[in-house]
């Protein structure tokens, strides 16, 4: 889960906020919603801060696999390929739309807001809520397993793979919650205060590997363990996924219609196959089933 910018990284890869934070609440802020009759980009008219501009807000600099050379306006990236996919939805062409720089923790401060939406790895939480207003999910948290390289976890290539392994998460996370439920190994998950610990525990050969979501498992694997990888990856099926929203202001009108773009978004595959192809193919971390 993206956590304030003291645990944000400063590397040109995969990196994000250190730490699995406690289950957090999957259900963006209620809004008006769009009249069936209506599509998006009727939606969206005339919400926009500047008249035909949609204006994107993120932080800087903005990392893989979210996006693509520290460049949001590529389209490249998971993040940056949603935020255009969701404008052109909105009735808004490539051209029309703009990017601003919006610090992380500035962005659910309350207060007017100088974006349309902000797309940036931002958790939907039931206390973020009382300042802003979320979309629905674009993304559930995966949850993915770090190891040592080399070491027989890591070549896992399935859950009942890792069943046999001694396996661990920090209390109170989705991550421990998927441990338990969804990989189910033959000795009990070992408990960890905090992610530190459990990093820790990994090093010294006590656990063979550790779970936390996904980008979180990136930002391990990249700068904080070396000689660690990320063994592989897999949705929970239990208990409740953290999800990321697009931010708004508190009680935006915009809302509705992003919501709108985003269900026909997963209704057609579109956000499927941008997770496939910038968080599954472009960093080679293998789904496990």
């Amino acid at each position: 889960m993206r956590t304030p910018r003291t645990a944000a990284v400063l590397l040109p890869l995969m990196l994000l906020a250190l730490g699995c934070a406690p289950q957090a609440s999957s259900t963006a802020t209620d809004t008006s919603s769009t009249p069936a009759n209506q599509t998006p980009a009727e939606c969206a008219q005339g919400k926009t801060l500047k008249p035909g501009v949609l204006t994107v807000g993120t932080d800087s600099p903005a990392y893989d696999p979210w996006f693509r050379h520290n460049d949001p306006t590529n389209g490249q990236g998971y993040e940056s390929a949603v935020a255009y996919a969701v404008a052109k939805q909105l009735g808004f062409a490539t051209s029309a739309v703009t990017w601003t720089k919006v610090p992380f923790n500035a962005s659910y401060a309350p207060g007017p807001k100088h974006f349309d939406f902000d797309i940036n790895q931002i958790s939907i939480t039931k206390a973020r809520e009382q300042a802003v207003s979320f979309s629905d999910g674009y993304y559930t948290a995966a949850q993915a397993l770090v190891a040592l390289k080399g070491s027989p976890v890591s070549k896992a290539t399935s859950l009942a793979d890792l069943k046999k392994f001694k396996l661990g998460a920090q209390t109170g996370t989705t991550s421990l919650t998927a441990l338990r439920d969804d990989v189910k190994p033959d000795s009990d998950p070992v408990v960890f205060q905090n992610t530190n610990d459990a990093k820790q525990a990994l090093l010294n050969h006590q656990v063979d590997a550790i779970a936390a979501d996904l980008p979180t498992a990136f930002y391990i694997a990249a700068a904080q363990i070396q000689g660690s990888v990320i063994v592989g990856q897999f949705q929970q099926t239990t208990g409740t996924p953290e999800q990321f929203g697009m931010l708004f202001k508190k009680d935006s009108s915009l809302v509705s219609c992003v919501n709108e773009a985003l269900a026909n978004l997963k209704g057609d595959g579109t956000l499927a196959a941008l997770e496939k192809k910038w968080l599954s193919n472009t960093v080679n971390v293998p789904v496990l089933k």
